[in-house]
């Protein structure tokens, strides 16, 4: 039944802008937007417009022009919803593109729900499900990696990995089924050991799709990422390095921070949500104390820990202290002032940290150096631009279970079960794979992945 409702919807951002897009989708498109549309040229008819063609015209209602218009022309089944599909490109700005949208409304058609459009396309068959998440998350990418790989998963690449799983899990259920359900028959022998190498090839793939879910969610998210360290280190100093502007206030005086400052920066290609902390030091000012409970707990909390250390001073029991805090966290140690005689001794935390440069945050050359040891503790040095990246829970979820029934199924190999156990467990790896490209996701499943999505998409 949705599918035989026309729906229309604002495409563009709310606000003030060059040009608003209302988009409309359904059996009916044309003849709505024929109804608030009316072409420049009195020998064209937008009902006739061929596909991919654009028509400039008037928005007319109740026989008043309200605006200039151009009419984008998609006919189905070659539209991004599959249907035949017209957008309204008028003058940006709220008033006229919701009189727009009212007048395309008043015409016949229904409000679109959040993604009604790619929902569409999904059922349509233009898409997978996994390409649909991979819509919202180019939409929400807040960098460029974080861009890059949610393109590569809207043009099908995840896709295309798991199908490649899929289709050699299907051949292999098909030998076992034909080898145990008809003995009679010629078909081959299937050794315990090239059934055991199969699985083990189509497990790894899943296991390092898993591994990268934490990187991925880096990309797609960004991460919360604190500075941390003793008083005078150089703290807000790095903050406006990375900022590129003076962001924080910078004096020699101990305890110039004493709450938190943030600020939002794209750093090797992530998104960092920095916040600059009041220098940790024992203190009987209780400002001062306040900014420093509120520095480890911003610590406690943070996805990445830029720890500043003095290379100018010895290495003392404080600096010992915060580098034990940041063991096993994702965390880069930063030896500033190196333009002065180095004191440091670098062996007190290096036990404690898997990077540790030495910069001046004064230099603005330094920046690349922070750069590439971040990305190297983010995992992102190396990452390709177009890798496979599962993008959700939702994912990782079926990813998990379709690994875990390979493993169970490895494991009943291995200990000499029938082959008809293996069997049950590959065919539960399929079906969660199925889930996850969604070919076999329930209603509920699809209503929750589109509920995310914003109107006009």
């Amino acid at each position: 039944m949705m599918q035989e409702k026309t729906i229309a919807a604002i495409a563009t951002p709310p606000g003030v802008g060059g040009i608003a897009v209302v988009r409309i989708s359904g059996e009916d498109a044309y003849g709505v937007a024929a109804r608030v549309f009316r072409p420049a040229n009195p020998d064209k008819k937008l009902e006739q417009a061929k596909g991919y063609t654009a028509l400039f015209g008037h928005f007319v209602q109740d026989g008043r022009v309200c605006d200039e218009v151009v009419a984008l022309c998609f006919r189905a089944p070659h539209s991004y919803t599959g249907e035949d599909v017209v957008e309204l490109s008028c003058h940006g700005g709220s008033a006229v593109s919701a009189q727009l949208l009212r007048a395309c409304l008043d015409a016949g058609a229904q409000p679109a729900g959040p993604g009604e459009f790619t929902k569409r396309a999904l059922l349509a068959g233009r898409i997978s499900l996994t390409q649909a998440e991979a819509v919202m998350d180019l939409i929400g990418a807040t960098s460029k990696q974080g861009a890059a790989a949610a393109a590569a998963s809207m043009e099908g690449a995840l896709y295309r990995k798991i199908d490649s799983v899929r289709a050699h899990l299907i051949q292999l259920a098909g030998h076992l089924a034909a080898y145990t359900d008809y003995p009679e028959e010629d078909v081959p022998e299937l050794s315990v050991q090239t059934l055991a190498d199969s699985l083990c090839q189509d497990k790894e793939t899943l296991d390092a799709l898993i591994r990268g879910y934490d990187t991925g969610a880096v990309l797609r998210r960004g991460v919360q990422t604190v500075i941390v360290g003793s008083p005078n280190v150089g703290k807000s100093t790095l903050l406006n390095l990375l900022s590129g502007f003076e962001r924080a206030i910078v004096t020699p005086v101990a305890g110039t921070t004493r709450d938190v400052v943030e600020q939002e920066i794209e750093l090797a290609g992530v998104r960092l949500h920095l916040a600059d902390t009041a220098g940790i030091r024992q203190t009987d000012d209780v400002v001062e104390a306040e900014g420093i409970r509120r520095s480890f707990a911003r610590l406690e909390q943070a996805g990445f820990v830029l720890a500043v250390f003095d290379a100018s001073q010895p290495a003392d029991k404080e600096d010992e202290e915060l580098a034990q805090k940041c063991a096993g966290r994702p965390a880069l140690a930063i030896l500033n002032k190196t333009d002065l005689p180095r004191r440091f001794d670098e062996q007190v935390i290096a036990p404690y940290f898997s990077e540790i440069v030495s910069i001046s945050a004064n230099d603005p050359a330094f920046l690349s150096t922070v750069e590439q040891a971040a990305a190297r503790v983010l995992g992102v040095a190396h990452l390709d631009e177009d890798a496979m990246l599962l993008a959700n829970e939702r994912q990782l979820a079926c990813a998990k279970t379709a690994r875990d029934a390979l493993t169970e199924a490895l494991d009943a190999v291995r200990a000499g079960f029938t082959l008809d156990a293996a069997g049950v467990c590959i065919d539960d790896a399929l079906n969660a794979l199925y889930a996850l490209t969604g070919e076999n996701a329930s209603d509920d499943v699809i209503e929750e992945v589109f509920s995310k999505f914003c109107v006009g998409k």
